[in-house]
């Protein structure tokens, strides 16, 4: 063999070794940071609604998988920069342009719950928290649109990390859809780390209290199924009606479920800012839960009552939220409903169906009609409306046809 194309081989074969040994590398220490950062990631998404899934990702590309010089100098986990708000610690590090201000950390932690804050607070964000938050590829290049990363490749970095570490299982995880013990193959190879069973934020799952304790610096008891409600009413020295309208009840005589049972008015604002919604929650769980009176939660949320919140979602308990939360799939944004029209109010059995349909963010009167296929003047009409103006969460009539 000639000598110079012997070299060119020898070049080759090592470059091809080093490659593959960077590679097995590179893929175990993904997986030791994922372990070990991947319950912050699913608590995150349980508290603000970013999907763990994505979280993972931009960890992993954005630290070297915890090895790059900026994260082993921060603790900074998502090359955020320093922003005109930032009073906390800096470190200085070459990224677009030399000697850029970065923001430090003492924790990872700290890390992860900032990179969780600054997306749900960004305007440019806002829009990524109507999406599902099991579509990460939607996540991924909202990421980029919004202005999250330069790299033009960035949604197909984070979606190949997602699809090839199975970075899903953690979202489906945080919304209750999945066991930590039996998720992928990638989890169960460590699966003695999630030996805790998974804890529901549900009323009857949450131990409280013997006797008259406080919500929200409310006061309230936890009773069991058949409880009276009129015995608690006398022993609290109120009305059977105070007491019952103190739990946004119109009526009741026992307790269907254990559950808390206010002793007061509840208040209009809740102690946390905000709520995420676990697997099977009610909105009437969630006033309970969090001490605050159902008309404001759904206030707050443009909600109606009776519609089922996608577990995953946040609720804000203190202030108008920025949209309306996403409704849970098994309870589509219309119901079926029945109704006496004027027209047939005068004749004896006489009924007609119509759909329900709940307002959603940016529909009109006319897209509306539009997915029905009815007239605009019909919709006004069914619905007797004066004007083409529509509210989020408002319930809108729509006649069926046979």
């Amino acid at each position: 063999m000639n000598p110079m194309k012997q070299v060119k081989f020898v070049l080759l074969f090592v470059t091809a070794f080093a490659s593959q040994s960077l590679f097995a590398q590179s893929r175990a220490t993904i997986e030791a940071y994922i372990l070990k950062y991947r319950d912050i990631a699913i608590e995150e998404m349980q508290r603000t609604g970013v999907p763990a899934s994505i979280t993972l990702a931009q960890g992993v590309h954005e630290t070297g998988a915890g090895t790059s010089n900026l994260v082993l100098k921060s603790n900074n986990h998502f090359g955020i920069k320093c922003k005109t708000e930032w009073e906390g610690e800096k470190v200085y590090h070459d990224d677009d342009a030399r000697g850029e201000c970065f923001r430090k950390y003492n924790d990872p932690t700290i890390s992860y719950r900032d990179h969780s804050d600054f997306l749900r607070t960004r305007s440019y964000y806002s829009s990524l928290f109507n999406l599902d938050p099991t579509d990460y590829e939607a996540w991924a290049f909202g990421l980029k649109k919004a202005g999250y990363a330069t790299n033009p490749k960035y949604p197909q970095i984070l979606i190949k990390l997602i699809r090839d570490y199975n970075l899903q299982d953690y979202t489906l995880v945080a919304l209750g859809r999945k066991q930590k013990e039996v998720a992928s193959p990638d989890w169960a190879k460590n699966a003695e780390v999630f030996t805790e069973p998974e804890v529901a934020f549900a009323v009857s799952k949450t131990v409280y209290p013997q006797g008259i304790f406080k919500i929200n610096d409310t006061k309230v008891i936890f009773i069991a199924k058949g409880t009276s409600y009129l015995k608690v009413a006398e022993e609290a020295d109120i009305s059977l009606s105070r007491l019952l309208d103190f739990n946004d009840m119109k009526d009741g005589d026992v307790a269907p479920t254990d559950g808390l049972l206010f002793l007061q008015r509840k208040r209009k604002t809740g102690v946390n800012e905000t709520h995420v919604v676990s697997s099977g929650e009610t909105l009437y769980d969630i006033a309970q839960a969090e001490g605050i009176r159902l008309e404001s939660l759904l206030q707050y949320n443009f909600l109606m009552p009776g519609v089922q919140v996608e577990a995953g979602e946040k609720l804000y308990l203190t202030e108008t939220a920025p949209a309306m939360p996403k409704l849970a799939p098994q309870k589509p944004a219309f119901t079926k409903a029945v109704y006496k029209t004027p027209e047939t109010a005068m004749v004896a059995n006489t009924e007609e169906d119509y759909l329900l349909h709940v307002v959603q963010p940016k529909e009109t009167v006319y897209s509306i009609a539009k997915k029905y296929e009815a007239g605009i003047e019909d919709v006004k009409k069914w619905n007797e409306l004066s004007t083409n103006d529509l509210k989020i969460g408002q319930q809108v009539r729509i006649k069926q046809t046979r």
